[in-house]
């Protein structure tokens, strides 16, 4: 009996250590997470970025950049460019084959056309009003060539914030940085673009570049290290 009893009492001193050291890996475990997501956004901060200002336009990581604190000259007239023209007819076709159809609403814009887009939209609304929505002449992406607003064929929300709900726009946000296009204003990330969420305007960066931006879940300002 006493032997038993001794026998009894190591089994569960054994069993405790064992649990012990279960726990004590769970939380090692943990902290190495906790550790790895540290050094992650320590290297987010920590990288350097390259910017080059050539013939008055922007670069930031060779991404050229444009928003409400950057501008491009009056004078910056591409058109469209002919790389993101092909990705996007290249995620049109897809998005077809998946049973939706997709179509270009506006693309490249030229110093001019902003000029007479934005008064019309600060006449009617106010500029702070505007300004929420449209960029004031030479802050506009579309003067990048690069640039896309986006709508599906008869849909109602097409240039609407409920165009994100749609089954197009879900597909959008999902799969539009496989073709090179990243949507530039994103859903809450409102402070740091200076505009409203619109889920229907595209950027083309290029398919490696979409998706690392995609993949970062940051604005292309936070990105590139502007905010």
């Amino acid at each position: 009996m006493k032997k038993l009893f001794t026998v009894l009492v190591f089994s569960t001193l054994l069993l405790a250590a064992c649990s012990n050291h279960s726990n004590s890996t769970d939380v090692s475990e943990n902290d190495t997470q906790q550790q790895s997501d540290k050094s992650r956004k320590d290297q987010n901060v920590q990288k350097k970025h390259e910017k080059v200002i050539k013939n008055g336009c922007t670069y930031i990581d060779n991404i050229l950049i444009v928003n409400k604190e950057v501008s491009l000259p009056s004078n910056f007239n591409p058109g469209e460019n002919p790389e993101s023209q092909q990705a996007l007819q290249k995620m049109f076709n897809q998005a077809h084959k998946e049973n939706l159809n997709l179509y270009k609403i506006s693309g490249f814009r030229n110093y001019q056309t902003q000029v007479q887009l934005y008064n019309q939209y600060a006449t009617r609304d106010g500029k702070k009003a505007a300004d929420k929505y449209s960029a004031r002449p030479g802050n506009s992406e579309h003067q990048t060539g690069l640039t896309y607003d986006v709508g599906a064929v008869g849909s109602d929300k097409n240039l609407y914030k409920s165009f994100g709900d749609t089954k197009e726009g879900k597909w959008i946000a999902k799969n539009a940085h496989k073709f090179g296009f990243i949507v530039r204003y994103p859903k809450g990330k409102e402070k740091i673009t200076g505009y409203q969420y619109e889920p229907w305007h595209l950027r083309y960066l290029g398919k490696q570049t979409a998706t690392k931006v995609y993949d970062s879940d940051q604005a292309l300002e936070e990105y590139v290290g502007l905010k």
